[in-house]
């Protein structure tokens, strides 16, 4: 059953003031502002302000290992990698982490998603990332905080996930999610479309952009239950998310897990799927 309470919410999901005050708390928060430069827009939040006592990561190597055409574009990081970065944040298992970015989570859902897979228990995302909190007048700092190392100790496999070989399965008899924008989930003409756009077969187009409002913040929960329920789900039936390479997809379990459904995440997603010649592909609007 899907939960609109506040409580499930603030699990996955921070406010600027719940930040605020979980910094001034007994267990202050480890916060990681996830810097990139935006693959499709150029836009560079390197050098830009932070929230106080933030370190940094960089959200195309830290949370990925190199592409390889049979494992996709943004294969999970080698756990090892990871947990050499996660001692150099200064991270430890009895605090919880809020991670946060400047461009509507993107980039910290995958955070999230690889620390959460990684074994964190506690990992959260700012709802509406940096922009939310300067317009909130919450404190900057002009730089990051460096970290003493820690001994903290990671491993794969705590997040739900599936291959390939299971995506037919979940399209059949559970609900196949696309994260993607819906022309790439269209993929243009049936006949001499590109082959390196469709969907997988049984998907239902649900574009993880449709789950945040024009500001950036993540819609309220009774609007996230209304959208995902006009999918088919409904908190009982399994739920597989992809999208082109596992950054959508983590942002859409990450709205899912705000309502309180624990969806699996396709790390490889189509850009795995379509390595393989053999794997169908389905072109235009219907699934």
């Amino acid at each position: 059953m899907m939960k609109i309470d506040d409580e499930t919410r603030r699990k996955v999901l921070v406010t600027p003031e719940q930040l605020e005050a979980m910094m001034s708390g007994e267990a202050p928060p480890h916060i990681i502002a996830v810097q990139s430069v935006n693959p499709y827009t150029g836009a560079d939040s390197h050098g830009d302000p932070v929230i106080p006592g933030a370190v940094e990561a960089e959200a195309y190597t830290d949370f990925q290992a190199p592409a390889r055409a049979d494992l996709g574009n943004r294969p999970l990081p080698d756990i090892t990698d990871l947990q050499e970065a996660a001692r150099r944040w200064g991270l430890s298992a009895d605090r919880p982490v809020v991670v946060y970015d400047g461009d509507r989570s993107m980039t910290a859902a995958r955070a999230w998603w690889v620390l959460r897979w990684a074994g964190l228990a506690d990992v959260r995302v700012l709802d509406g990332g940096l922009p939310a909190w300067v317009s909130a007048g919450k404190p900057l700092a002009e730089a990051p905080a460096v970290k003493g190392e820690t001994n903290i100790v990671l491993s794969p496999g705590h997040m739900p996930e599936f291959g390939a070989e299971e995506a037919l399965k979940i399209a059949r008899d559970g609900v196949l999610l696309d994260a993607r924008i819906r022309p790439n989930y269209i993929g243009g003409p049936e006949t001499g479309g590109d082959p390196e756009r469709g969907h997988i077969p049984g998907a239902l187009s649900a574009p993880t952009l449709d789950t945040l409002t024009d500001p950036g913040h993540f819609a309220d929960s009774a609007t996230l239950r209304e959208l995902f329920s006009g999918l088919g789900v409904d908190g009982q039936r399994q739920v597989g998310v992809y999208c082109g390479a596992g950054m959508s997809a983590a942002h859409e379990v990450l709205a899912l897990a705000a309502i309180g459904v624990e969806a699996a995440m396709y790390p490889g997603s189509w850009s795995q799927w379509i390595y393989d010649p053999s794997r169908p592909v389905r072109r235009g609007s219907r699934p």
